[in-house]
């Protein structure tokens, strides 16, 4: 499954996104990569959401295949084909939030994503009401977007209940 989705969005990346002005997309691409290495890094062992291995593959390169190749092209779809007008912004939106949610309830229901620590496809449709609105915000406003983000994070890790205690001085 993981799989189909990295060739997927490979895929779809080819076809739709504006490749021609891929540069300017650039610093968002690595945005989101770099908020999944955070919530890697806060939440190593503590986990909200995990993403279970296939084929003989392992954790660390289905992460990596989310990471530096899911997140970076549905970055660059999103924001390459980001409409006029507020309706047809609105829908974009919508249509963005309904095929993440919709790939992670078919990935938790042929249990290739395991939830666990409070987290629920509840709280994903929520984050990811967050989430794409927060990826044009910071293809815009890269500063706004890294205090909410900070924010957020803080909030998140809170309401989890992350243990943080001398957690992220063993990892420096």
């Amino acid at each position: 499954m993981h799989i189909a989705y990295t060739i997927w969005a490979l895929l779809a990346a080819w076809r739709w996104a504006d490749w021609n002005n891929w540069r300017e997309y650039h610093t968002t691409m690595l945005y989101m990569p770099l908020m999944n290495l955070l919530y890697l890094f806060f939440c190593n062992d503590y986990l909200l959401w995990k993403i279970k291995p296939e084929f003989g593959l392992t954790y660390t390169f289905i992460e990596i295949l989310y990471t530096f190749i899911i997140f970076p092209t549905t970055v660059l779809l999103f924001l390459s084909n980001y409409p006029e007008g507020q309706v047809n912004k609105l829908f974009h939106y919508l249509k963005w939030i309904f095929i993440y949610i919709c790939l992670e309830w078919i990935g938790s229901s042929f249990d290739r994503i395991g939830y666990s620590n409070g987290w629920n496809i509840g709280w994903s449709f929520g984050f990811l009401l967050f989430m794409f609105p927060m990826i044009r915000l910071h293809y815009k406003r890269p500063f706004l977007a890294y205090v909410i983000s900070v924010v957020i994070i803080i909030l998140l890790l809170s309401l989890f209940n992350v243990p943080l205690d001398g957690r992220i001085g063993e990892r420096l």
